[in-house]
């Protein structure tokens, strides 16, 4: 009797494996393993993206940097038809400079560069930061390295294959060279 009941424990121990939220270890290595919102609130599932190359970057309305958004724009607008995707992360972690509301976000960049490419709700990128931002610095891209994001408008490119490929400063206009070549060579790998 005890023998059964010492392998019947054994057996619900093994059965009971506790439940993780974090993706799948095949899906670690996909970048687009997320979930997220739009600045409109709807849920979006980054696996969406899939096939596209994505261009993820957190964003501040008041900052010295904001001016990125007018660099960014024309990045998607030359590139949206071959497979470019800009998703836009507004962030209040750095000097407090996107206090607003997802609305007068959305007003703000609308109406001051004209942005059409996707922008997901505010999120958190160091302390207490969201999935996708644990996942991004997590990994070691070519030329920023991992680790804490440092300021308003660092970059991740992720590839078509979901995985991330480069990393670059807030100081990296969207017009750097290094950044339109990276890019280009992910939109010419098919």
């Amino acid at each position: 009797m005890s023998r059964m009941l010492l392998l019947t424990l054994a057996l619900g121990c093994l059965m009971t494996q506790p439940v993780s939220a974090e993706p799948s270890s095949t899906d670690h290595e996909c970048s687009l393993s997320f979930q997220a919102k739009t600045i409109d609130g709807e849920n979006v599932d980054l696996h969406d993206y899939e096939g596209k190359v994505v261009l993820i970057v957190n964003v501040a309305s008041k900052c010295g940097l904001t001016r990125q958004y007018a660099g960014l724009q024309s990045l998607y607008e030359k590139y949206q038809d071959k497979g470019l995707v800009i998703l836009g992360f507004p962030c209040n972690e750095f000097g407090g400079q996107e206090p607003g509301t997802e609305a007068e976000i959305k007003q703000f960049c609308s109406t001051k560069y004209d942005v059409t490419f996707p922008m997901m709700s505010k999120v958190n990128v160091n302390k207490d930061a969201c999935d996708l931002y644990k996942h991004l610095t997590s990994q070691d891209a070519k030329p920023a390295g991992s680790g804490p994001i440092s300021w308003n408008f660092e970059k991740f490119l992720i590839g078509r294959d979901g995985k991330l490929v480069n990393r670059f400063s807030p100081r990296t206009a969207p017009s750097d060279e290094d950044l339109v070549s990276a890019i280009e060579a992910q939109l010419a790998a098919k």
